[in-house]
């Protein structure tokens, strides 16, 4: 199975169709119980498992959810931008997501809000080979820039290069699909964006591609969360015990993970996947790069701050990537205590 990295409009006619044709039988089905008494519920992953999620593999093998009474359905998307259609259809309780989707989705009129932070900071970043005399985006000048036709992508990159004092008028941007990797390993293109830190920039270094990757916060972008957690709006309203009760084991999995980031990792490891074989040393270095950015520091984790979802919002809309201003205060809320 090859599951792709996506971040795309979801289409409201869609979600409003898988809504009418189950939403209600979901609901009812998503609060029932198991045989010894756990409160079901459902949460679909951003993507195949890997670091990232190596706190919620560890509520589940360490008991948290249990604590806390719950039976956890981890389900994997088919494309990544399907738990936002379905967590919004009522057809899975809780879903892995990233914020600029979010606030994409909200300008569409689709039901969802964040509820925490997984990754405080941004993983997709801007990559040049080591060797590139590309140092800045400015740089960028004369330069073609692999991405996978993301609308997403090509505002990061133009933020960039226009904070650098540069003009992504004289930046080529080529579409690659998801064929990042092999796009700038064999030198088609001078660069990519749309590949994360903590994966393709591993992934390239270990086949003997080192790359540079700047930080698109440095330059414009706002500093925004990677990764959120994420329900419908409907689902906020009927169940929110139950997703503070889910946060609070997710918590206490990221704790022991910090503690002991090689027993987490290996809990993670140790989940079989027969469509996923991870490899333990790439696994061991992203996890390595996502704690620091998963810290909240004095706050609880996952806390979301009102002025990031402001800055995201106004950035998407000042590039036009949503055409409508969101009210971020429908976007998010805080279910960490």
């Amino acid at each position: 199975m090859k599951l792709k990295r996506k971040w795309l409009t979801i289409g409201i006619a869609l979600c409003l169709a898988i809504v009418l044709s189950g939403c209600s039988q979901s609901q009812e089905a998503s609060g029932t119980k198991n045989k010894n008494g756990l409160q079901k519920v459902s949460i679909m992953l951003d993507w195949y498992p890997n670091a990232v999620h190596s706190a919620i593999y560890t509520a589940v093998k360490e008991g948290y959810f249990k604590k806390e009474g719950l039976d956890v359905d981890i389900k994997m998307p088919a494309e990544t931008n399907d738990p936002l259609k379905l967590v919004a259809a009522g057809k899975i309780d809780l879903a892995l997501s990233y914020q600029p989707q979010v606030v994409i989705s909200r300008a569409e009129d689709i039901p969802v809000v964040s509820l925490a932070a997984l990754v405080r900071h941004p993983l997709n970043y801007l990559m040049v080979p080591e060797k590139s005399k590309i140092k800045t985006p400015k740089d960028l000048a004369g330069k073609n820039i692999g991405y996978p036709s993301i609308p997403t992508d090509e505002a990061i990159v133009k933020t960039m290069v226009d904070h650098d004092g540069g003009s992504i008028k004289n930046v080529k941007m080529t579409d690659v699909g998801f064929d990042l990797m092999p796009a700038v390993s064999t030198n088609k293109v001078d660069g990519i964006i749309g590949g994360y830190i903590n994966h393709e920039k591993i992934l390239l270094g270990k086949e003997g591609h080192p790359m540079r990757a700047i930080n698109p916060a440095k330059y414009g972008v706002p500093d925004y969360y990677e990764l959120v957690l994420v329900a419908s709006s409907q689902g906020l309203k009927e169940k929110k015990g139950v997703y503070k009760k889910f946060w609070k084991a997710v918590s206490e999995g990221q704790q022991y993970v910090q503690k002991n980031p090689e027993q987490g990792l290996q809990i993670l490891l140790d989940h079989e996947n027969q469509d996923f074989k991870l490899d333990k040393q790439v696994e061991k270095e992203s996890l390595n790069i996502l704690l620091p950015l998963m810290d909240a520091k004095d706050e609880p984790f996952g806390t979301q701050d009102e002025k990031t979802w402001q800055d995201v919002a106004d950035w998407l809309y000042k590039t036009d990537v949503v055409k409508k201003k969101v009210n971020i205060k429908d976007a998010f809320v805080n279910i960490a205590e």
